[in-house]
């Protein structure tokens, strides 16, 4: 039988190529990472770092001489209240020096075995960052002194008589300890750290850069007049202020067009709670028993507790700074006292504590 012939299929018609977008070629879609450091509001250099000048100014003086001798910086010990920048400045001081950044904080570390894992892993001169560092267990922080003196961890193996130490040698690495109340401290660790500075509040002139920087990044127009609404009720705080921008920019966008007014920010924060001078609700319930119910004290952080219903650390990491820095409360040997700015904040006239002693009945 004769083969049929093969059937050739038709010419295709070549189809002309589809044009591209004029920018498809030339910009790829942003990645995650991309986007999250698109919003990130961090200052990641010294040279975008608003105010703490003289901490800024030693940094630099201490990696510039490390990078000169090709050595890693001393330990550093950062203090202060919270939201001021501690842990920011660790990164800046891990970019700067070009190395990994590790972080941690004191009381994730339960056993010795956890940091001993980290502290194994490091590379050369990496940064190691330990916040909230006065909370370390006694057993993980003496794993520590020696880390940070000799580069070296005892490692234990075996129990009872048959226990073996071996010295394991660690990689040179710099040390960031960072915490909101230095006294708490052993004074063995705190003597290890060769560079120990304290963040301080920002100035309002400060905050007012940062609120502009911000509102930049975040892409919000405002005005001069908005950011030192803004900056004048944010505590002292960069990140108090970054949390009241974002609030007042949801406020203008929809109960107003959008635009943020000095009215408009603040009717936003009042709203928050926040009032002219940054006193948040608990702020005044606490000056409003300090005046009212101890005739202005002196009165002890453990009745204020009981009596506002908070614990005594909440008190003294997130109210008590800032009235002390504002001059509205003082504290004494005996208690916490309300000062004449405190009354005239509240508007209440101050009531001496024999005259009201006077007007009372006798209880026999």
């Amino acid at each position: 039988m004769s083969e049929s012939p093969k059937r050739r299929k038709p010419p295709q018609k070549s189809r002309p190529p589809k044009e591209s977008a004029p920018d498809a070629e030339v910009l790829a879609p942003p990645t995650t990472e991309e986007r999250e450091d698109r919003w990130n509001l961090r200052p990641r250099t010294f040279a975008e770092c608003i105010g703490q000048n003289d901490v800024v100014d030693a940094l630099k003086i201490a990696i510039e001489a490390a990078n000169q001798r090709k050595e890693t910086i001393d330990h550093v010990l950062l203090y202060g209240p919270p939201g001021l920048g501690k842990t920011t400045f660790a990164r800046i001081i891990a970019r700067e020096l070009g190395v990994q950044f590790h972080g941690t904080s004191g009381p994730t570390l339960e056993r010795g075995g956890d940091l001993v894992g980290i502290l194994t892993s490091l590379e050369e001169k990496d940064v190691l960052f330990i916040d909230e560092i006065h909370r370390l267990p006694k057993a993980v922080e003496e794993i520590l002194y020696s880390a940070m003196e000799d580069f070296t961890v005892d490692v234990i193996f075996g129990q009872g008589a048959h226990a073996r130490v071996y010295r394991s040698k660690l990689q040179r690495f710099t040390l960031v300890g960072a915490t909101t109340r230095a006294g708490l401290i052993s004074p063995p660790l705190r003597q290890r750290f060769g560079i120990v500075r304290e963040l301080r509040f920002y100035s309002e002139p400060e905050l007012m850069r940062a609120v502009e920087h911000s509102a930049g990044i975040l892409e919000i127009a405002i005005g001069e007049a908005s950011s030192k609404e803004i900056a004048k009720r944010s505590r002292g705080t960069i990140r108090i202020a970054n949390r009241l921008l974002r609030r007042v920019r949801d406020f203008a966008q929809v109960r107003s067009d959008g635009t943020i007014t000095p009215a408009v920010a603040d009717a936003a924060l009042r709203l928050e709670g926040v009032d002219e001078i940054g006193l948040t609700a608990l702020d005044r319930r606490l000056l409003d028993v300090v005046v009212n119910q101890h005739l202005g004290g002196p009165v002890g952080i453990e009745a204020l507790a009981a009596t506002l219903q908070e614990e005594v650390q909440t008190l003294e990491d997130m109210v008590e700074p800032f009235l002390l820095h504002s001059g509205l409360l003082a504290r004494t040997s005996k208690g916490r006292m309300a000062t004449e700015v405190a009354y005239q904040h509240l508007g209440v006239e101050r009531v001496e504590r024999s005259s009201r002693k006077a007007g009372q009945r006798p209880l026999l």
